[in-house]
């Protein structure tokens, strides 16, 4: 039997009703990732992609159980223990929003909304962040074409070798910058719910 996480809507994926916790949901026949039986994740970071909506479960699967990376599949499950993850999903993202914040010039509507989560900022926040993003959209185009015209004008040769030198080393910072961001991120979300669970009491 292995404890796992699962996101649910008003309903399951299939139309059944969601089961009440404690009662085994059984799928008969046999389980396969992605296509059929009944799924959960190990840790509900990965259980957060799949979610159809913001209800977290804390559950037990058991009989026929097959585990990818992210996920598993089996034949029984059955809910321990619910709880409507809304308000820290919000908070969730408005902290991931904050950490990356000093790579743009956020305006300071954003800051204040991301800082706060007063829902009267949202509308300010989200309009304002859509006109900057339009900006760095059309400044970025200006100057890849300034660049591309630069570019012509250079040797080809070696700027090819020294761009191709460039990237390499950009991509392996941004992709280690990436990779520390993303298990951060994980590891926060994880230990919010666990410490959610425990207060409910069915976590150790």
């Amino acid at each position: 039997m292995i404890r796992a996480y699962h996101f649910v809507g008003a309903k399951l994926r299939d139309g059944r009703d969601v089961p009440p916790d404690g009662e085994w949901l059984v799928f008969d026949g046999k389980p396969e990732m992605c296509l059929r039986g009944l799924h959960a994740s190990k840790h509900p970071f990965d259980a957060l992609q799949y979610a159809p909506r913001n209800t977290l479960c804390l559950v037990e699967c058991d009989g026929e159980i097959i585990e990818g990376d992210d996920k598993l599949v089996c034949t029984r499950r059955r809910i321990l223990a619910r709880f409507d993850a809304e308000a820290m999903l919000f908070e969730f993202a408005r902290k991931q929003a904050m950490s990356v914040i000093h790579l743009w010039d956020a305006p300071a509507i954003v800051r204040e909304f991301l800082e706060t989560g007063d829902e009267s900022k949202r509308a300010a926040a989200r309009d304002a962040a859509r006109d900057a993003a339009w900006d760095a959209a059309w400044a970025a185009a200006r100057d890849a074409a300034r660049d591309a015209a630069r570019a012509a004008a250079r040797d080809a040769a070696r700027d090819a070798a020294w761009a191709a030198a460039r990237d390499a080393a950009w991509d392996a910072a941004r992709a280690a910058a990436w990779d520390a961001a993303w298990d951060a991120a994980r590891e926060d979300f994880n230990t919010s719910v666990s410490a959610k669970f425990r207060e409910m009491g069915v976590m150790e």
